[in-house]
């Protein structure tokens, strides 16, 4: 068809129409209209150019080529002119000015990475700025991990269980709906696929079954059965492990675990009782706890009475309240009582800065908000910080007597227990007291016997009488 199309160009048939109906020959669905109109230019361009352009311009026609331009085509025009335009637009602007980043916040200067706990939020969900998304877990505090702003949390791109530091990126929040996919329509259509029996599958099982029964069955002789071991009487018999179960040192009790360990490793400690009655100062907190919650809106307990008690112990024996530090001893002119507080998750010791300083109504406010920060997982490091002596309330539990272990870097730790009704002989007289056992740990290599038993023996005199921190004696 091309060698005829040449030679009727060669012999002079410069019609136009000539060109065409070649062109209708080669590809019958273009009209000819069109095709007699377009050709006629392009014989015209070609003419003077010589045959060469003609086999040139004949590669435009080629039957494989004309029907992929008009596949393209017609490809292109079925796509919605509103997508096209969605996937340019996407192309050429930033998608990302929809997305942030939730990060890991700065944990204290004494951590340098923490734990993932908990996701507070799943994809998919509505989160608010500021409001917690998931929970770090750190040697000291639990650290909430917030939304940066208010939208849609896409998705989380850590564990749980993994280890991560300040910065770390854990989620994206999308600040709109956008980009989110419900996942609930895919876990219908997967339940629906995986409901369906898929018809193949059953014949590709009948077959091996129909030989099996037609194959006859050979039983294997069984070895012979050797009689389990009969146990000694001394030989203990172990639960079995499916009555146990194993699960992961949170990160607060290994290091509540090893700074306990270090404290036994460090200190030579030593433990030093006394017996306190608790008449006087039960009867002031009776005659005033009224009048107490009245004006300072917060219960009058023992634990401020104890706490100054304290604080006049260690201004009348300051080594209580010093540190070795290598080869030199530190002696702190300022008092910070640590209270240790028992919590769901472990030990804290929030710290009652410049106790010194406070009156009994001070003391109770600071105690109850930082316990309660304590119990709530919301407490900070800052408010652990530090500290020169601590004081652990075992009687709250029901302890009667203990020997508590040093805080380091402190020197000593004050055990309170329970009060329990005891005979006592009082003016020569046996009469019924309400008594409390106190105990006090403290690293010898620092504090003699002398000045323990002179610094137990203060708290004891304070407690029992009240008066003497009016009048200082």
């Amino acid at each position: 068809m091309l060698s005829a199309l040449r030679r009727k160009v060669t012999i002079g048939g410069s019609s136009a129409s000539v060109l065409g109906k070649s062109l209708l020959a080669i590809r019958p669905g273009v009209s000819t209209s069109r095709v007699s109109a377009n050709a006629g230019k392009e014989f015209l361009l070609l003419q003077p150019r010589g045959i060469d352009h003609v086999r040139n311009f004949s590669h435009l026609i080629l039957p494989g080529c004309s029907v992929g331009l008009t596949k393209t085509r017609d490809v292109i025009s079925s796509i919605p002119s509103e997508t096209i335009l969605q996937k340019s637009r996407r192309a050429f602007s930033s998608e990302d000015r929809d997305l942030v980043d939730a990060v890991v916040p700065f944990m204290g200067e004494s951590i340098s990475d923490g734990t993932l706990a908990t996701f507070l939020k799943k994809p998919g969900d509505s989160v608010a700025a500021d409001e917690p998304i998931a929970q770090i877990e750190t040697d000291k505090v639990t650290i909430d991990v917030v939304s940066p702003q208010a939208g849609v949390l896409q998705e989380y791109v850590a564990k749980e269980g993994d280890t991560v530091e300040p910065g770390t990126k854990i989620a994206i929040i999308s600040k709109s709906a956008e980009g989110v996919a419900p996942a609930a329509p895919a876990e219908k259509k997967s339940e629906k696929a995986a409901t369906k029996p898929s018809p193949p599958a059953e014949t590709v099982e009948e077959k091996p079954k129909a030989k099996a029964e037609a194959s006859p069955a050979v039983e294997k002789p069984k070895p012979p059965s050797t009689p389990p071991p009969k146990r000694t009487a001394t030989e203990p018999v172990l639960p079995p492990k499916e009555r146990e179960r194993r699960v992961p040192m949170t990160r607060l009790r290994k290091r509540v675990a090893t700074r306990l360990k270090d404290s036994q490793n460090t200190f030579a400690m030593l433990t030093t009782f006394n017996e306190v009655d608790m008449t006087n100062l039960m009867k002031l907190r009776s005659d005033y706890k009224d009048a107490f919650v009245e004006k300072h809106g917060v219960k009058l307990g023992f634990m401020s009475g104890f706490v100054k008690a304290a604080v006049s112990a260690l201004q009348h024996q300051p080594i209580v309240n010093a540190v070795i530090d290598g080869d030199d001893i530190i002696y702190r002119d300022y008092i910070d009582i640590s209270i240790a507080v028992g919590t769901p998750k472990g030990l804290v010791v929030p710290v009652v800065r410049d106790a010194d300083k406070m009156n009994f109504a001070e003391i109770e406010k600071t105690i109850n908000g930082l316990a309660k920060k304590a119990t709530e997982g919301t407490i900070s490091i800052d408010e652990m910080a530090g500290g020169s002596f601590t004081i652990s309330n075992g009687g709250v539990y029901g302890s009667l007597l203990s020997t508590p272990i040093i805080n380091p870097p402190q020197s000593a730790i004050l055990g309170m227990h329970s009060i329990v009704s005891r005979p006592m002989v009082v003016g020569g007289n046996v009469v019924p007291r309400p008594m409390m056992y106190i105990a006090l740990t403290y690293d010898h290599r620092l504090i003699d016997g002398r000045e323990a038993v002179f610094f137990l023996r203060r708290i004891k005199d304070v407690v029992e009488d009240p008066r003497r921190l009016l009048l200082d004696v």
